[in-house]
């Protein structure tokens, strides 16, 4: 009897063995590292592909939204044109942010997500962009396409984890986000960072 096609032998590797999408224009896959209910900073070791605790939060808020990276994406030269502030990407995979209307309470699950968006972030000089989207099928967040599509509120409250969860009291935030932008210079973000990944890894 033949394995299934998509039957994996062995568990992939979150980032280099899973896919960044499966053909449907504007939803990417995205693999979950935190939910909002982690009071740890989890994050995927890229030797092992397991999840590593990486610190507790240094701050008292939590991220708003799931948070994870999209698979097959790498941050270099490519998404740091589009970062104009930066000096260049971070060498990581892309971030990805994804609302919910049902709370997802743990983490390493794999999802479908409907880009909308994105913060333009610049860590330490380093192009560091966070994907907004939603549940692709979410019927709450259904006629969400574009990021005016969701609460002024939630956005700031993304903003303003992001520009606290590194701080270390006493010294001064080295995180800067200069635009948030929608879908369309999301996309392209995201089509950098797959570029950046194949000439990277191949």
């Amino acid at each position: 009897m033949a394995f299934p096609k998509t039957f994996y032998r062995w568990r992939p590797h979150p980032w280099h063995g899973l896919e960044a999408h499966e053909g449907i224009e504007g939803v990417v896959n995205a693999y979950i590292e935190m939910t909002e209910f982690d009071a740890v900073k989890y994050e995927v070791d890229k030797t092992t592909g397991y999840l590593r605790v990486d610190r507790p939060q240094l701050t008292s808020s939590m991220t708003p939204t799931l948070y994870g990276f999209i698979p097959q994406t790498y941050c270099a030269s490519r998404v740091q044109d589009l970062s104009p502030t930066s000096v260049k990407g971070d060498g990581d995979p892309l971030d990805i942010c994804v609302i919910t209307e049902r709370p997802i309470n743990r983490g390493e699950v794999i999802l479908r997500a409907r880009v909308i968006g994105g913060m333009q972030m610049v860590d330490s000089g380093e192009a560091d962009d966070k994907i907004i989207a939603v549940l692709d099928n979410d019927q709450f967040w259904e006629d969400a396409k574009d990021i005016n599509d969701v609460s002024h509120a939630l956005l700031e409250r993304l903003r303003h984890y992001f520009e606290t969860y590194k701080l270390v009291p006493g010294q001064p935030s080295d995180v800067n986000i200069p635009e948030i932008y929608g879908r369309e210079h999301a996309l392209k973000v995201i089509a950098a960072s797959m570029e950046d990944y194949i000439e990277e890894y191949g």
